[in-house]
C-alpha cells in the first residue's frame, strides 16, 4: 500500500541539537564567557534558538527576542522555551533580520546567519553584516558571529561539487574575517572555529531524519524526490566544501 502524500512525511531536524557544527561542550563555553553582565539577547537567524535559550536559562533576569523567517523553527523554539520555564522571557519573532530596528542588545547572536542582515553579494555581506552587528550591540556588550571562512583555497573540482555559483571570492580567510571585524569596530576577545567531529556531526544529523524516513517509506510518493535531493545535499558536502569550508566563532567587544 502506498502512503498518502500528505501523510508520514519526515521529521524535521530532530537529530540536530544546534542548527549548525556546534558541539555541547563548545556551546557551554559560549554561554559562561558571555552571559555576565547579560540584560538582553537579540539572536538574529535564531532558528529554534538553542543558544539564546541556554544564555536566559543561564543569566536568570535576561530576556531575549529571536529573530527568524523560519516558522517551524520559530515554532519549536516557543515550544522549548515554554518546557523549560522561559515564555515569559524571550520572544520569536518572524520576520527578517535585514534593516532590523530591534536592538541594542547586551549580547548579540548571529550563528551562521550573517547572509540575512544584508542583501549585499558575497563576500560583502560579511562586513556589512559587521557593520550591522556593530549598531545592535549596546556599549560594552558581546557579539557571537558564528561566520564560514575558506580553510583554504578550493579547487575548481570542489568548487563544481558545491552549491550553484560557488566561487573562490565567497568566503574570506580566517584572518580576513577578523581584520573585517575590527574594521568594523570590534576587538576580537576569542577565535575559535569549528572542528571535523563537529561538522561530521552536524552534517550527519541534518540528514539522519531523512535517511530513517527513506528506510522504511521506500514506497512513499516522495520518497524518490526526497532521496535525490538527499544525496544531493550529501554530495555537496563530501565532494565539495568538507574540509575546505570552515565556520569561525567570534566572540567580539565593541570599541571606539
Amino acid at each position: 500500500m502506498t502512503d498518502a502524500p500528505a501523510q508520514n512525511l519526515p521529521p524535521r531536524l530532530t537529530g540536530l541539537t544546534f542548527h549548525g557544527p556546534l558541539s555541547e561542550a563548545r556551546a557551554t563555553r559560549l554561554v559562561e564567557r558571555v552571559t555576565p553582565g547579560t540584560g538582553s539577547v537579540l539572536d538574529l537567524g535564531c532558528g529554534w534558538g538553542e543558544l539564546l535559550l541556554r544564555v536566559l536559562e543561564a543569566a536568570p533576569d535576561a530576556t531575549g527576542v529571536g529573530v527568524d523567517l523560519s516558522a517551524d523553527d520559530l515554532a519549536r523554539g516557543r515550544a522549548a522555551a515554554k518546557e523549560r520555564g522561559l515564555a515569559e522571557r524571550v520572544s520569536f519573532v518572524e520576520e527578517s533580520a535585514t534593516d532590523t530596528t530591534r536592538g541594542p542588545a547586551d549580547l548579540v547572536l548571529c550563528l551562521g546567519s550573517s547572509h540575512a542582515l544584508s542583501s549585499a553579494e558575497p563576500p560583502g555581506h560579511t562586513e556589512a553584516a559587521l557593520r550591522a552587528l556593530r549598531r545592535l550591540v549596546t556599549p560594552g556588550g558581546r557579539v557571537v558571529l558564528g561566520e564560514g571562512f575558506w580553510q583554504r583555497t578550493p579547487t575548481s573540482d570542489e568548487l563544481a561539487g558545491m552549491w550553484p555559483g560557488a566561487h573562490t571570492g565567497e568566503h574570506l580567510f580566517l584572518g580576513d574575517l577578523v581584520d573585517a571585524a575590527i574594521a568594523a569596530g570590534f576587538r576580537p576577545l576569542w577565535v575559535e572555529t569549528a572542528s571535523t567531529e563537529e561538522w561530521e556531526e552536524f552534517e550527519s544529523g541534518y540528514r539522519t531524519d531523512v535517511e530513517e524516513w527513506l528506510a522504511t517509506h521506500p514506497g512513499h510518493p516522495l520518497a524518490a524526490e526526497t532521496r535525490e535531493k538527499v544525496d544531493r545535499q550529501r554530495s555537496t558536502w563530501l565532494r565539495g566544501y568538507r574540509q575546505v569550508l570552515g565556520l569561525a566563532y567570534l566572540t567580539l567587544m565593541p570599541v571606539g
